[in-house]
C-alpha cells in the first residue's frame, strides 16, 4: 500500500473512501474544486491529516491534475457532477463527467499508475429498457437511444464508455475497474451527500403529499467505500465491473421503514401514495420530480451477486442503513422533527 489518487475528496462516496484508504495504511491524495474548502472537509473527514494531502483541480481543466496524481500508484475517480437539481441542458452533466474521466485517466497514465478505479453507476446498466426487464447485471449498459434515458443516465453511460474506450486505445499497462452503486444512502458526513439522500430527507420533513410509486435499488456508502478499497487492491479485476446494491425498494417500503424503526421521530413520514397522474402533474413544476416520472411502476434489481463472488464483498442489511441514514440527518440539524 503506497499513495492514492482519490477524486472530489469533498464528495459523498470519496469522503468515507478516503477514511477507509487511510485506516488501511494508505496515502491518500485527494482533489477539490477550491483550497478554501480544505479545512472544512478536513473537520468532518476526521483522519489523520500527515496521510492526507489536498490539491486544487477541477473536472473541465487541467491545472492541478498532474501534481494530485505525481508519486500515486493508483487512482479512485470518484468525481463527477451530481447537481441538486434536473439540468437545464443534458450537456452540463454529459461533458464533465465524460471530459473529467478522460482527463484523469490521461494523467494517471502519464504518472504511471497501476490501476484506475472509476465510480460509475447503475444508471449506466439499467436504464432504457423495456418496463418488463427487471434484472440486470454487469453485462447490461443504458439504452441512450430510449427517450426516458435522462440527462443524468446519460452522463454515466457516457462517460463509463467514454473511458473504456480510452484504456483500450491508449491505456496500456493501466488496468481500469468500475464500481457501479445503485442509490447511495447512510450516515452524512457533512452537508455534501447523496441525492438519493433528498428522498429520505423529504420523507423526513412531510414535504410530500403522498409517496410516489418510484424505487431504486439501495446501497450504504459505507459499502461503496468498501468496495472502492477492494477494487483498488484485488488481483485479476482489470476490464471488471462490480455493481454495488443491495435489495430494490420502493419509497413506500422505505416510508414504512421508517415509521416503525423511528418512531415519534417519524410523525411527519407519510404513507399514503401519490397517484401517477398526481406525480406527473407535480413533475411539470419540479423538473427533478419530472424527469423521473418516466420510473413510475418500474422495477430494477441489479445484482451484486458478482462482486459477492469474486471480491467476497457483502453489503449490511438494508434497514439499518435506512435507520442510520434518518438519524444522522436528525443529529446533525439537517432535518428538524
Amino acid at each position: 500500500m503506497t499513495r492514492v489518487l482519490v477524486t472530489g475528496g469533498s464528495g459523498y462516496i470519496a469522503g468515507f473512501a478516503i477514511r477507509q484508504l487511510i485506516e488501511a495504511g494508505w496515502e491518500v491524495n485527494t482533489t477539490i474544486r477550491s483550497l478554501t474548502r480544505e479545512s472544512e472537509v478536513r473537520d468532518w473527514l476526521g483522519v489523520d491529516n500527515g496521510k492526507l494531502r489536498f490539491f486544487a483541480a477541477d473536472l473541465t481543466s487541467d491545472p492541478g491534475w498532474a501534481e494530485a496524481v505525481e508519486g500515486c500508484t493508483h487512482v479512485a475517480h470518484v468525481a463527477s457532477p451530481i447537481p441538486p437539481n434536473a439540468p437545464r441542458h443534458e450537456d452540463e452533466l454529459i461533458v464533465p463527467a465524460r471530459d473529467g474521466a478522460l482527463r484523469a485517466l490521461r494523467f494517471a497514465k502519464g504518472a504511471g499508475v497501476k490501476r484506475f478505479v472509476m465510480t460509475s453507476s447503475v444508471a449506466a446498466i439499467a436504464y432504457g429498457h423495456s418496463k418488463d426487464r427487471t434484472e440486470f447485471s454487469e453485462a447490461d449498459w443504458s439504452n441512450l437511444d430510449d427517450p426516458r434515458t435522462y440527462a443524468y443516465p446519460k452522463s454515466k453511460t457516457i462517460a463509463e464508455r467514454a473511458a473504456r474506450q480510452w484504456v483500450a486505445a491508449e491505456g496500456g499497462g493501466l488496468e481500469f475497474v468500475t464500481v457501479n452503486p445503485a442509490a447511495v444512502l447512510g450516515p452524512v458526513l457533512g452537508r455534501d451527500f447523496s441525492p438519493s439522500i433528498e428522498a429520505v430527507k423529504k420523507l423526513l420533513e412531510g414535504a410530500m403529499p403522498g409517496v410516489p410509486d418510484l424505487g431504486f435499488g439501495i446501497v450504504d456508502v459505507r459499502d461503496v467505500a468498501d468496495l472502492h478499497v477492494r477494487c483498488l487492491t484485488a488481483e485479476h479485476v482489470a476490464g471488471e465491473r462490480f455493481i454495488a446494491s443491495g435489495p430494490f425498494l420502493k419509497l413506500m417500503d422505505i416510508a414504512h421503514i421508517l415509521r416503525d424503526r423511528l418512531g415519534p421521530e417519524a410523525r411527519k413520514v407519510p404513507t399514503r401514495r401519490m397517484p401517477d397522474f398526481l406525480v406527473r402533474i407535480v413533475g411539470r413544476f419540479i423538473p427533478e420530480l419530472g424527469q423521473v416520472a418516466s420510473e413510475l411502476g418500474r422495477v430494477k434489481i441489479s445484482s451484486s451477486a458478482h462482486a459477492k463472488d469474486k471480491l467476497g464483498w457483502e453489503p449490511r442489511p438494508v434497514d439499518d442503513t435506512i435507520v442510520d441514514t434518518a438519524r444522522s440527518l436528525i443529529e446533525r440539524g439537517i432535518v428538524k422533527v
